[in-house]
């Protein structure tokens, strides 16, 4: 990673400044700004979903600090896809300033339009194709085809005086797609004839060698899964991954049996697809959740959301029986989609309480029910030969993705110092073909909890895990402040800690103790005599009981 430097200088005129927001160290929040000129351009603007060590957020947001004061200057948010990791924080950021105009594709902008219809946003949008070029105040930018798990996806190469600059958003290079639509390395080639100056490159299966299998490879063996069903079957995808719905479409109507959509997001995404026929629905196959349960159990097709783990999601539901379909005994539940970096924990939580209730789970372990929607190294090699970047920066992906990505650039000929490994807020200047990191912003996660953005601080985080994994000691005592004298107490209450609280009177003496002899030292602060007792507990309960739960002490005047 970069090293820490200064606050960036002043942007040079003739200068375009890149500066990612989120995306680098992590899969999610992807979210870059560009900024030439004085006026700035946003590529994606997605969310990141919490993790173990996270209780209770719903969504990580980009930190949109660096840019907050500079929201009339922002001349519109290139979505390269529909992704939640893309858009998902859109409406977040059209909170702050609502007309910023949306730039993408037919799919990708009627996803997001349908999420901000949700928060009561009318957004300004711009639909978009490959081969298309837009002028941006000074960005021009051209957008390029790129295969992806979701239709329409869209590479933009930005144009200023300073250079090229191509970002990949996330693709892959099937050879085969569902919907014959190819990466378009003809309009590589030819961007790397004229000169890409800064290559952004998806870098999620960077550390992956080979390509990434084909996507219709898929579709055999979900028919042979669900031929061989003697129940019900349950696939859970992302609800976005319109490819692998059409998978089960066909894979159910080839086999006699309908299909159900489950998940407020699955049903309408899907709608959203069908309608724009990027999904091809076959006669009679598509039927309302509540007709379902009027057919045999080896007639229907459960398609849902949930496949990441997620508590709330339709899967984790039907794991722990708070769901309408009960899972039984010979019901068959499908996981098709790999494992965010993160998630695994939680996924295999759902799995093992399928089992347990006696449903045969396939998923990427056990059979080919999935591939990738990202570039393996080979294919990102292809991408470097064909480009031939003066200057790469890998997005998109953890540490070691980064890193990976960086040294297949090295390995095909990009000088070493032009293998940019930056972080979230790393400042990069582009000038004259040559690109260096001139700055790093602090950039932080805002979380989203409930209906507050921004409030629950990573203090507030680390007392949950202090509540949830070490429990809550609470005191009381009245001190009478004039003789530090006693009035009442010490009383302990514990929660999470001891099954009886009788456990602490072997240290209400030391509590006694030690609130004397700060009132003989002339102690008769409320608060100070409150800290007396909170360190006097927890030297305690570390000592005795090697734990470190939540102390909370309540003393007032007598």
């Amino acid at each position: 990673m970069q090293d820490q430097v200064a606050e960036p200088p002043v942007l040079p005129p003739g200068t375009l400044r890149v500066l990612p927001l989120g995306g680098l160290g992590e899969v999610g929040r992807n979210m870059t700004v560009f900024e030439f000129g004085g006026k700035l351009l946003i590529v994606d603007a997605g969310v990141l979903f919490p993790d173990v060590d996270q209780p209770g957020v719903d969504l990580i947001l980009p930190d949109f600090a660096p840019i907050r004061d500079r929201l009339d200057d922002v001349l519109g948010i290139v979505l390269t896809h529909g992704h939640e990791d893309h858009i998902g924080a859109v409406p977040y950021l059209l909170r702050l300033r609502q007309d910023i105009p949306l730039i993408g594709s037919a799919l990708t902008l009627a996803l997001i339009e349908a999420k901000l219809k949700e928060h009561r946003i009318s957004p300004y949008s711009l639909t978009v194709a490959e081969g298309r070029t837009e002028e941006l105040g000074p960005f021009s930018l051209e957008f390029v085809a790129v295969n992806h798990s979701i239709p329409d996806a869209l590479a933009v190469a930005i144009t200023t005086k300073a250079g090229t600059v191509l970002h990949t958003g996330d693709f892959k290079m099937d050879q085969l797609p569902l919907d014959g639509r190819l990466t378009d390395l003809r309009a590589f080639a030819r961007l790397g004839e004229k000169g890409v100056d800064l290559f952004l490159a998806d870098s999620t299966n960077a550390d992956v060698p080979g390509f990434t299998p084909l996507e219709r490879s898929i579709g055999p063996v979900l028919e042979q899964v669900i031929a061989s069903a003697p129940r019900r079957v349950i696939v859970a995808s992302f609800s976005s991954h319109v490819h692998r719905v059409q998978q089960v479409l066909d894979a159910a109507a080839a086999h006699g049996r309908k299909v159900a959509l489950i998940g407020r997001s699955m049903v309408r995404n899907m709608g959203i697809a069908e309608q724009l026929g990027y999904l091809r629905v076959p006669d009679g196959v598509l039927i309302d959740q509540k007709k379902a349960a009027d057919l045999q159990d080896n007639q229907i097709v459960y398609m849902s959301t949930g496949s990441q783990g997620e508590p709330m999601a339709v899967l984790a539901r039907m794991a722990n029986l708070e769901h309408a379909i009960e899972i039984g005994e010979d019901d068959t539940v499908i996981l098709a989609s790999s494992l965010i970096p993160g998630n695994e924990n939680a996924v295999y939580r759902v799995i093992n309480g399928l089992t347990k209730l006696g449903a045969k789970v396939v998923h990427k372990g056990n059979a080919k029910v999935h591939v990738s929607g990202h570039a393996a190294a080979g294919e990102l090699l292809y991408c470097y030969n064909i480009l031939k970047p003066k200057n790469v920066l890998p997005v998109h992906g953890e540490v070691r993705h980064l890193v990976a990505n960086a040294q297949l650039a090295v390995d095909s000929g990009v000088p070493e110092e032009n293998a940019i490994i930056a972080e979230n807020g790393t400042v990069v200047d582009l000038r004259d073909g040559v690109a260096r990191v001139v700055g790093q912003l602090d950039i932080g996660y805002v979380y989203v909890d409930g209906s507050s953005v921004g409030e629950i601080s990573d203090a507030d985080l680390k007392d949950r895990r202090i509540l949830a994994e070490e429990g809550f000691i609470s005191i009381f005592a009245v001190v009478d402040t004039l003789t530090g004298r006693i009035v009442a107490g010490p009383h302990l209450h514990a929660r999470g800690f001891a099954e009886d609280d009788a456990v602490f009177d072997a240290v209400v003496p030391k509590i006694r103790k030690a609130l004397l002899e700060a009132a003989e030292n002339g102690t008769r602060d409320i608060h100070a005599l409150s800290q007396v007792v909170r360190r006097t507990v927890g030297r305690w309960v570390n000592t005795q009981h090697r734990r470190r739960p939540m102390i909370v002490p309540i003393v007032i005047e007598g």
